[in-house]
């Protein structure tokens, strides 16, 4: 039976009974079913087509003059290479090869689930970053700092790789590129500004047009909206861009289910607006976003959702922390972003949540100059020693989950 034909009949039950409580609470059920039935279906996006109908890359040609590598049908770690020197000279790559990349890399991220699952196999790592937003310059000293991705040395990058920064095509390109290289090991989660409103107001699609074409980002758009919401790294720790949930019982098997193809923007409620939105409070309990869209989380909220899901911890970024990450709510969430507001003559702060199958969950800060001059490491303590323990090196203030 439809939602709306049970409410009707629900109805017609209350004229008769009134004070029939089970008759009423079907009736709020059915009520809320019919509202949550027209929201999907106002948000629901008509198939259009793709911007890549019609693109016929075979007939793309790529002139002699182009002094670039050139890219066949699968990625090879010389075109990225090479694309990284012509990124850092001020260059471009092909538009073809643009094209190439995001049409590869929309299909492999479709085709993963909204929440990816990993293991992390023996001697293997991976390392969580937080958002990155057009810093191009912040990415490769990422990689310079903690090592090149490979089939052994995982990444995933938590959302918001675009906007706000200038360098923002070139970010998305490169991180591209890695996971159509390493796409068993290289994995991306959507953050809020992977959404067509944040590029209008933030500048990645005016960068998409004044580099590129709006072509280019119109392809861009569709691959953001068929990104993974979620990774659940080794079955302990849940990594999403914003945070928990409205309701206590959202559980891991409701992201497991929920059909983020079926919506491809995230709109002002549900379960994908929450994962990319919600914030941390230290208050327990939940309360109003200062963003003015999601709500804000407790510790008690945090230790619930863990405790239910079988969880270690809820790693997160979305939010900038002044110390380059923050281990909140009893150690159960970790917020981690890259300080992108520090100056260019300042010392910037990097920071990482590295995982591995021996030492479980570790994070890293390093400091650097303008002239690449290595800093001081720094260090910091989290009051509960029973949860964790600081090991120190002249190279990393590193911080293991027990």
């Amino acid at each position: 039976m439809h939602h709306r034909e049970a409410l009707r009949d629900w109805k017609v039950v209350l004229k008769k009974s009134p004070k029939d409580e089970i008759a009423r609470a079907q009736f709020e059920l059915c009520n809320r079913s019919v509202k949550r039935d027209a929201f999907l279906k106002a948000i629901e996006v008509p198939d259009e087509g793709s911007a890549a109908d019609g693109l016929d890359l075979d007939a793309m040609v790529v002139e002699d003059s182009y002094d670039g590598v050139r890219l066949g049908d699968e990625m090879t770690t010389e075109f990225i290479e090479d694309m990284i020197t012509r990124f850092r000279n001020g260059k471009k790559i092909h538009k073809k090869y643009v094209f190439q990349i995001v049409i590869a890399v929309k299909q492999l991220v479709h085709d993963e689930p909204t929440m990816v699952e990993c293991g992390i196999e023996e001697s293997h790592k991976l390392t969580v970053c937080g958002d990155t937003h057009g810093q191009f310059f912040d990415l490769l000293e990422i990689f310079r700092l903690n090592g090149s991705p490979s089939s052994t040395h995982g990444y995933l990058f938590n959302g918001d790789f675009v906007d706000r920064g200038s360098w923002s095509t070139e970010v998305a390109l490169t991180l591209y590129a890695y996971k159509w290289l390493y796409p068993k090991t290289f994995f991306l989660n959507r953050g809020n500004h992977e959404t067509d409103d944040m590029n209008r107001m933030y500048g990645f699609e005016g960068e998409c047009r004044h580099k590129y074409t709006e072509r280019v980002f119109k392809l861009f758009s569709e691959s953001f909206s068929a990104l993974p919401l979620a990774t659940l790294i080794g079955g302990r720790f849940l990594t999403l861009h914003g945070g928990l949930f409205s309701d206590d019982a959202v559980s891991l098997d409701d992201v497991r289910k929920l059909d983020r193809h079926r919506q491809r923007q995230p709109g002002q409620s549900g379960l994908m607006m929450e994962m990319l939105w919600t914030d941390p409070q230290p208050q327990p309990g939940r309360g109003p976003s200062r963003r003015g869209v999601g709500l804000q989380f407790g510790p008690d909220v945090t230790k619930r959702f863990c405790e239910k899901n079988g969880l270690e911890a809820v790693i997160r970024s979305h939010e900038v922390r002044m110390e380059g990450y923050e281990v909140e709510h009893d150690g159960r969430c970790i917020t981690g972003e890259i300080d992108r507001f520090a100056s260019a003559c300042e010392r910037r702060l990097l920071t990482f949540v590295k995982c591995s199958r021996r030492r479980g969950i570790a994070i890293a800060r390093r400091t650097r100059a303008r002239t690449s001059t290595l800093g001081p490491t720094i260090s910091s303590s989290i009051t509960n020693s029973r949860r964790w323990n600081t090991l120190q090196s002249n190279q990393w203030s590193v911080h293991l989950k027990l």
